[in-house]
């Protein structure tokens, strides 16, 4: 396992996606050696510039590695990285450390946690918060989980990456903190479409009426960061509606077994399945308001009032 208090090491990222394109070059720019390894090659070589080198597989990329990092879709792909005949288990990296800053189950991650530690290798789940622009910027929120000693040797690297970086229990803790994060954010961004949907129907400038809502008590990162998109109609993708119903559909997994009752959770997943279902899943979050559009008979840019 890598020293904690050492400066740089060499990183396997697997998973060069919005996210992964860059967290690795946050850590090749913090002097680590960076080798990364996507089923999209060009995903990799847009990353030369900054001395991200690529590798033609998996097990090319962790063999010498020092710690593993992985930002990959979902479950699957995470278990495939574990357990495949190019995964973790059969080629075991050099540093036997492993973090995994999917979202992902939390039961799978104890699994392959336990699964990996019976081989000799930790593993950390440090999901993050903050988006694109949070992983630009290297100020991403992790939440992390898994051993004390693994997280410490894990934190040089996560240091790069984000600012407030968090311990927050044994493995798959990071993944249950992540899942919570999830379940606010999604209501939130339901509860700005609520709020902007019920403010048109009054006529009201909905631009002022986002700018008075982030002075008070109602403002939030979603309000800030979404509400203009939404409110122009803006539907470029960040975090993809995709990718939130993914989480949701972790969340009610997860409450399922519990069991855990979250009626407002399943509501706001009804409507991301509304999005998906009218071809919105490639857009941002934002696009969650033309569900409201939908359900108020509107076409996007359609005036809306009350009757006289």
């Amino acid at each position: 396992m890598t020293d904690s208090k050492s400066k740089a090491g060499r990183v396997a990222f697997v998973g060069i996606g919005v996210m992964g394109r860059e967290m690795a070059r946050n850590l090749a720019q913090a002097g680590h050696d960076v080798i990364a390894y996507d089923i999209v090659p060009g995903a990799v070589s847009a990353l030369a510039e900054y001395g991200v080198r690529a590798s033609a597989s998996i097990s090319g990329a962790v063999r010498q590695a020092d710690i593993v990092v992985s930002m990959l879709p979902d479950t699957p792909q995470v278990e495939m990285l574990v357990h495949g005949p190019d995964g973790l288990l059969a080629v075991p990296p050099k540093g036997r450390l492993f973090v995994d800053m999917s979202t992902i189950a939390p039961e799978a991650t104890r699994r392959m946690g336990e699964a990996l530690l019976a081989a000799g290798i930790d593993m950390v789940d440090a999901p993050v918060s903050g988006g694109p622009g949070g992983a630009r910027d290297a100020r991403l929120s992790i939440m992390a989980g898994g051993s004390v000693p693994a997280f410490e040797a894990a934190l040089p690297y996560l240091r790069a990456m984000g600012t407030t970086i968090n311990h927050v229990g044994g493995p798959g803790a990071g993944q249950a903190v992540k899942l919570c994060n999830q379940l606010v954010c999604a209501l939130n961004i339901q509860a700005i479409c609520e709020a902007l949907s019920l403010g048109r129907s009054f006529g009201i400038d909905l631009a002022q009426m986002r700018e008075v809502l982030k002075g008070g008590s109602a403002n939030s990162w979603m309000l800030d960061n979404l509400g203009g998109a939404m409110i122009e109609g803006d539907t470029s993708a960040g975090f993809r509606i995709d990718l939130m119903m993914k989480d949701l559909r972790l969340v009610l997994d997860a409450a399922r077994q519990g069991p855990v009752p979250l009626p407002a959770t399943a509501l706001v997943a009804a409507q991301y399945m509304e999005a998906q279902a009218h071809g919105e899943g490639a857009n941002g979050n934002q696009a969650l308001f033309r569900v409201y559009d939908r359900l108020a008979g509107l076409e996007r840019g359609q005036p809306a009032g009350r009757a006289a």
